[in-house]
């Protein structure tokens, strides 16, 4: 007979505590953080999985392989046009060239052609020979003067200014376009407009 009672008491201890937890108050934590710490797996998860959009990085090199192409479009120097008479035409170079090196370019970055009576540089450095004179332009530290009919034989710089003072006619027509192919990145001509428009193009 003692046997019989112990054991629905057994049964009620463990159906008691399971039973009345489980079905009122356990089911409503456990899902809880079941969700949670399931949550932060995924976005963990994710993390490494991010390196996927690496993978589209190697697209955006073949998008880079498309722009060496834009480069050879902007590979035509951009051209500036400052009037000026062929008497003024020198001295406005003068102030275009000190204007650029105020802005930062560096002397050797710009070559000075011009198309009339030689620049005073120019003039001094031919007095002690033509090697002596080319010589500072390969050194390449410092700004370059040029007349139009040796300026061929200057390399390119980043800037070139032409100074149309006079000349004639033929040396304008010759040396502005050496002059456009001589300059990477900016043309500055100065001169009359119509004149240089007419040998430019009417776009300048």
């Amino acid at each position: 007979m003692p046997l019989i009672p112990e054991e629905p008491q057994i049964h009620e201890s463990v159906q008691g505590p399971r039973v009345t937890p489980a079905s009122g108050r356990t089911p409503t934590p456990r899902p809880v953080p079941g969700p949670r710490p399931a949550a932060p797996p995924r976005p963990g998860r994710p993390g490494p999985v991010r390196p996927i959009p690496v993978q589209r990085a190697p697209h955006e090199p073949a998008v880079a392989a498309a722009a060496p192409a834009a480069p050879a479009a902007v590979a035509a120097p951009q051209i500036q046009l400052i009037p000026a008479s062929a008497e003024g035409a020198l001295d406005a170079a003068e102030e275009a060239v000190d204007l650029l090196l105020e802005s930062g370019r560096a002397p050797g970055e710009v070559l000075v052609i011009t198309t009339g009576e030689p620049h005073p540089w120019a003039a001094h450095e031919l007095s002690f020979g033509d090697t002596a004179y080319w010589a500072q332009h390969d050194a390449g530290d410092d700004v370059f003067y040029a007349d139009a009919s040796v300026a061929g034989r200057a390399a390119s710089r980043p800037v070139v200014v032409v100074a149309v003072n006079g000349g004639p006619d033929t040396a304008a027509a010759t040396g502005l376009p050496l002059a456009l192919g001589r300059a990477g990145a900016l043309l500055i001509v100065c001169g009359d407009p119509q004149q240089i428009n007419s040998v430019l193009g009417a776009g300048v």
